[in-house]
């Protein structure tokens, strides 16, 4: 892969670029590996944008849709930037009775943030998930490896304040 032949994108920079090639040219020619490419670039950019899909397919000999295909099969690929700090709040029961709705709405109106999307600055990814598995702890939410129990809304930015 040449670097004269790389798409614009504002979130690739050029030694982005130096390592998504190397990943390319170590899986050329290998069947299946459509899914270690697209993980490992993942894990260069932050999230795949249709230009870097296009780039991959290209490299590896692979329609767009075939890439596409793969990308947005699995979970584990995200095709929207992804913030610095991903914050799982729990829907379950026992939270929601507990307050995490008000939690929630704290996080939206201070970060300019929904359940399923990104801060404009990207410093937060907002998830609303099904359990956490931590009842006795309600209303909880996790940030990256952090868990937080008994969450109070009025304490929420204080909490996320720590994160930059």
């Amino acid at each position: 892969m040449t670097t004269d032949r790389h798409p614009e994108h504002p979130d690739i920079t050029s030694p982005m670029w130096s390592k998504i090639d190397a990943v390319i040219s170590a899986h050329q020619g290998i069947p299946g590996s459509v899914i270690t490419v697209l993980r490992e670039c993942q894990d260069i950019v932050g999230y795949l944008p249709v230009e870097l899909i296009d780039y991959i397919g290209g490299g590896l000999n692979l329609s767009r849709s075939e890439v596409f295909g793969v990308a947005s099969f699995y979970a584990l690929f995200s095709m929207q930037p992804k913030g610095r700090h991903t914050v799982k709040v729990c829907m379950g029961t026992a939270c929601y009775v507990k307050g995490i709705k008000e939690v929630i709405g704290r996080i939206e109106n201070h970060y300019q943030v929904s359940p399923g999307g990104t801060c404009a600055d990207r410093r937060f990814s907002l998830e609303a998930v099904r359990c956490l598995g931590a009842c006795g702890l309600a209303p909880v939410l996790v940030v990256g490896a952090d868990t937080y129990g008994d969450v109070k809304a009025d304490k929420i930015v204080q909490i996320l304040d720590k994160y930059e």
